[in-house]
């Protein structure tokens, strides 16, 4: 139900440093004194400070035999030594990514390029990886795990019992979409065993979805997803011998069903393994270490939360792989929010003791490395304005206050691609008004060594952006939200004017931030300020935001309920406006901003005149279980608080304009959402509007000339039922 904010001009990457299916384009040198960078078909290596370039792999050598190009990169791998690279290419989408292609590797030394797994069908490995002792290569494919020898390449296969079902070092459809879980097993550090995730999906009813249009004939395809109530899959965890092929099972406790492993790595040693374990209704967090031999398992953390336990996906840029050590091994890092704020701990291997390194009345937003020789970790934080973010650090020990390393005068968002030492950064800046701007820089210092570049801003949605004005508007109950608010061009206070207000509202995401382009109405085919529209969009309880957890997690068993009531009573505030047309009140949303559009429309009919939904949630029932447990609990429990929330309950309280819009082959909020709504409005003799886009998933964007279709409709629409300008 995230997804559609893949729409809004944002990239979300996946930093998997251990394979080649990762999608940044810099990879560190393990003791972050260069990178390597795919430019033009060749990959160059970096050394830093003074970025001396060289090109340990050329074009010539990415060249196959008898082919005159060299192959298109979708990323790449290089060992530990420098001497081999593993290319990553033909990449073809699972579910939401590309991570299923070929792969090749190439020997610097031997000048050999070769292709791995040729006798698997084209486009079908997954994940591959080098191994530490740089002699074999292990992926998966059709649900199981293989290693091919470098030197020989001859294949192993060592899991056999992969199906549709039985799913071997990957994920099913839910564990990817909600917990950010893709890549699924893990090389020991001496190279002669590797653990990996078992899902269990044969007990996983297939959801139907109906292809009408790619053949004479209708055909079916089927989708593993467990619905909101039923038991999710079972996941265990074991650990294969690579010369016997033969799999030891860990001795996980607690029922295989209804508990989620969404982490896993090596401990880091060659014997132990360490997993964190939530409950199904992921309020009870475990931390567990594995002997690898025996499958014996101890836990050595554990904590609770009356709402929900956020995992590692939400605070490390959407990858849930890694497990931050210190001190040989004998400590990790560890991100909770039990006293209210998500902080940084320090904890020792056996969970005795921990110290709090991030302290004070603020939310680290993202961990961004450890400089452990000199005592700090590295995060990103914002105390005073959660609309932006900043590069902070704090000593390890957690002595002193957090330093703020990002420039003080650029007020705005950063970004960082920091090196694994903490030395030097990538770093961007923008804000509303600021198109981004890249350089490279020395840290602490934030010395910039390299660039000063300013981006061009063609492709951002501007000159929107740089009109935005950001609000606070306080509800009667006594709740201030963030918002940003873009006036119309030639503004006349003495006239009114209509308001469209976006809407996302949920836990996944927020729409108010201080960035470049992050502002506006992107589906809207024109320029909505000259059109002489009012833009706003607020973010309320239960958004995302650097608030406190109370603010995040206030939401618990209200979606559909909380979030839409401040929307609606912010909304009244502003129509206290005297220039604002309370005939002319328009919102939409997308995913489960547009199951926010349908309540909206629903239960405040006469604020909301317009709603354009699309791809919404309409029945809370009706989607997965672990987005829907983790924030509404099990509806074995609680059933009247999902009906509560569900707008095909208050469908018969439409009185305005909707446009509900929506794919047919949508994998993620199912068709059935919509399908379901219409039942309810023709029941009750409501008029609307429908557009169906056959076939297309989630982000309705596939096939020729959609994406112009939705935003010219989406234009279209507004126009007649909400006309722009002054009046």
């Amino acid at each position: 139900m995230k997804q559609a904010r893949l729409f809004v001009f944002l990239i979300l990457v996946l930093n998997c440093s251990a394979h080649a299916q990762g999608s940044k384009n810099i990879k560190w040198l393990k003791d972050g004194s260069g990178y390597y960078a795919n430019e033009n078909s060749e990959i160059v290596k970096y050394d830093l400070p003074a970025f001396n370039r060289t090109v340990p792999f050329d074009k010539k050598s990415l060249t196959p035999e008898g082919k005159s190009s060299a192959l298109f990169l979708n990323n790449f791998m290089v060992s530990e030594d420098g001497k081999k690279v593993l290319l990553f290419t033909n990449s073809k989408k699972v579910w939401r990514y590309n991570t299923r292609g070929d792969y090749w590797i190439l020997d610097n030394d031997t000048k050999l390029l070769k292709q791995l797994g040729k006798t698997f069908p084209a486009s079908s490995l997954m994940f591959a990886k080098i191994s530490p002792d740089g002699k074999r290569v292990a992926y998966v494919s059709g649900h199981n795990i293989y290693t091919e020898d470098i030197a020989t390449g001859t294949v192993k296969q060592l899991t056999k019992d992969g199906t549709d079902k039985i799913i071997n070092g990957t994920f099913d459809w839910v564990y990817e979409e909600e917990f950010g879980c893709r890549d699924g097993f893990r090389w020991s550090p001496d190279s002669r065993s590797i653990a990996y995730w078992q899902i269990d999906a044969t007990k996983i009813r297939n959801y139907l979805m109906l292809n009408t249009t790619d053949s004479i004939y209708s055909f079916t395809i089927p989708v593993e997803y467990p619905k909101v109530g039923e038991d999710p899959s079972s996941c265990r965890i074991g650990v294969v011998d690579v010369a016997t092929a033969q799999t030891k099972w860990m001795n996980v406790p607690g029922d295989a069903v209804q508990h989620y492993i969404p982490r896993m790595e090596w401990a880091p040693n060659d014997n132990e393994i360490i997993i964190q374990q939530l409950n199904r209704k992921q309020q009870e967090s475990k931390v567990m270490l594995l002997n690898a031999k025996t499958g014996e398992a101890k836990t050595v953390y554990a904590e609770s939360d009356k709402a929900w336990i956020d995992i590692k996906t939400f605070w490390n840029d959407f990858e849930p792989s890694g497990w931050e050590w210190l001190n040989n091994g004998k400590q990790f890092l560890w991100v909770s929010e039990k006293d209210g704020w998500r902080h940084i701990y320090v904890v020792g291997r056996d969970g005795k003791k921990e110290t709090l390194a991030t302290k004070g009345d603020y939310d680290m937003i993202s961990l961004e490395a450890i400089d452990e020789k000199n005592g700090y970790v590295y995060f990103m934080a914002s105390p005073d304005n959660a609309l932006q973010q900043y590069l902070y650090r704090s000593k390890l020990d957690g002595t002193g206050k957090a330093e703020l390393v990002s420039p003080a005068d650029k007020k705005g968002t950063h970004n960082y691609q920091l090196s694994p030492n903490a030395a030097f950064a990538k770093h961007s800046f923008s804000n509303a008004a600021t198109a981004p701007e890249e350089d490279w820089v020395k840290l602490p210092t934030n010395e910039v060594i390299k660039g000063g570049t300013k981006k061009n801003a063609a492709p951002f949605p501007t000159p929107e952006g740089t009109k935005t004005e950001f609000i606070k508007i306080t509800t009667e109950d006594g709740v201030t939200m963030d918002g940003w608010k873009i006036m119309p061009d030639n503004f006349d206070s003495t006239k009114k004017y209509p308001v469209v207000f976006y809407v996302y509202t949920e836990p996944g995401e927020a729409t108010v931030k201080d960035s470049y382009g992050a502002a506006g109405t992107f589906l809207y085919n024109g320029d909505m300020a000259g059109d002489g529209y009012i833009q706003i969009s607020l973010d309320g309880r239960g958004t995302p935001v650097p608030k406190g957890a109370a603010w995040r997690k206030s939401i618990y068993k209200q979606v559909g309920i909380l979030n839409v009531h401040d929307q609606a009573m912010a909304a009244k505030k502003i129509l206290e406006w005297k220039y604002v047309d309370k005939d002319r009140i328009a919102v939409w949303g997308w995913s489960g901003g547009g199951s926010t559009t349908l309540n909206l429309m629903f239960q405040y009919p006469d604020i909301y005149k317009t709603g354009i939904a699309v791809a919404p949630v309409a029945y809370r029932l009706s989607y997965d279980n672990i987005y829907e447990e983790r924030y509404m609990g099990l509806p074995q429990e609680n059933k009247a608080d999902y009906i509560k929330a569900s707008a095909i309950t208050h469908a018969k309280g439409l009185k305005g304009n909707l446009l509900v819009v929506h794919g047919t082959g949508d994998d993620n909020v199912h068709y059935q959402n919509t399908e379901m709504l219409i039942n309810e409005l023709v029941k009750n003799n409501k008029q609307f509007s429908l557009m169906s886009y056959p076939n297309r998933t989630h982000n309705i964007n596939e096939g020729r000339g959609t994406s112009l279709h939705l935003a010219t409709l989406f234009t279209n629409y507004l126009k007649e039922h909400c006309p722009g300008g002054g009046r």
